[in-house]
């Protein structure tokens, strides 16, 4: 096996799944596939088997979530001997050097332990994400998504964050600060990561010249109440797992408020039951994640002051109904 591998995991992606595995297999570098078949019921698994009999294919059961289909896709390249690992959504196309110049990150600068491309969305006229960030509302965001293409964010440059959907993780980081967290399933399980990562000493980097279109949504989008359901479950995880202590006060009032302007939202839209749902198992499940923050935090080999330097001091540029509530505190709180 290369050295450099591409884990991509499917779930129902008959309709893309052939554009994304040809994308990734005529990179200009060299590199090993690993498909993680996350117990689809399209014809995804006999379409994988007939074009592509020599690619290594993991088939579950049953859906074990991005998370869960990754890590396995993951082990079972470093079993093979890969020392670079990319993540690939099956709704993606990579450009043919978008590995290339990850690699090239990676190599030249030990201390970067993700490197994240530029993606863009499948209409290639707006963007997807430039890295990811993390606010001191406790929320992250795609830095750049839905903006009109028009040279922006072309310069490589250090982010906090970077998409699990076609970045490149340093299998040494991973060895050090363990795998995706199952428990989130999907959704800011890459953010948690890197989250960990940086506490951890390592940098995350963004490199614009590699580039991927990405269907956003594709997969999600099938599911009613799954982003309801998945966000109030994994946020307040995000939260209380990574953000030192130091800060905890200062940006959790903010994420509370937030979270339950988060909450409100959904149910007005009818998503009651995907909401409670997700309360219960964010609830049921905390224990478990306030002892990991433990190991996490007795391990951070940063400064807290260094994290708070890294985050976006402002909400994410689409949380509107957020800047409406700070503006009416703000007015409220420094009125003549």
């Amino acid at each position: 096996m290369s050295k450099y591998a591409v884990v991509i995991p499917n779930l129902n992606g008959e309709k893309s799944i052939e554009r994304c595995v040809n994308s990734v297999l005529f990179q200009t570098v060299k590199n090993s596939v690993v498909i993680v078949e996350n117990g689809s019921t399209d014809n995804s698994l006999a379409i994988l088997k007939k074009n592509y009999p020599d690619i290594e294919i993991i088939e579950n059961s049953k859906n074990l979530g991005f998370a869960g289909g990754v890590n396995q896709g993951i082990k079972k390249a470093v079993e093979l001997g890969a020392e670079y690992i990319a993540l690939f959504n099956n709704d993606a196309i990579a450009d043919k050097n978008w590995l290339k110049e990850l690699v090239e990150v990676m190599q030249a600068s030990p201390e970067v332990g993700i490197v994240a491309p530029k993606l863009l969305s499948s209409d290639k006229k707006h963007l997807d994400s430039t890295g990811d960030q993390y606010t001191n509302w406790g929320l992250p965001y795609p830095r750049g998504r839905k903006e009109e293409i028009s040279g922006q964010y072309n310069s490589p440059e250090r982010v906090f964050s970077a998409s699990g959907g076609a970045s490149l993780y340093r299998v040494s980081m991973l060895k050090e600060i363990g795998l995706f967290d199952e428990d989130f399933f999907a959704y800011y399980e890459d953010v948690d990561i890197s989250f960990r990562a940086q506490l951890a000493g390592w940098k995350v980097a963004y490199e614009p010249s590699s580039i991927v279109y990405h269907e956003i949504g594709a997969t999600s989008s099938k599911i009613p109440g799954f982003t309801s359901y998945q966000t109030i479950k994994n946020l307040p995880w995000l939260f209380w797992k990574n953000v030192p202590r130091k800060y905890l006060f200062t940006v959790g009032v903010r994420f509370y408020i937030a979270y339950f302007s988060f909450i409100f939202s959904a149910i007005s839209r009818g998503q009651i039951v995907p909401v409670l749902k997700g309360l219960f198992v964010s609830l049921v499940l905390m224990p478990k994640k306030l002892f990991e923050r433990h190991k996490i935090q007795s391990k951070m080999k940063v400064s807290p002051e260094y994290i708070w330097s890294i985050m976006t001091h402002d909400l994410p540029p689409n949380a509107d109904n957020l800047k409406n509530i700070r503006a009416i505190y703000r007015k409220i709180l420094f009125k003549d």
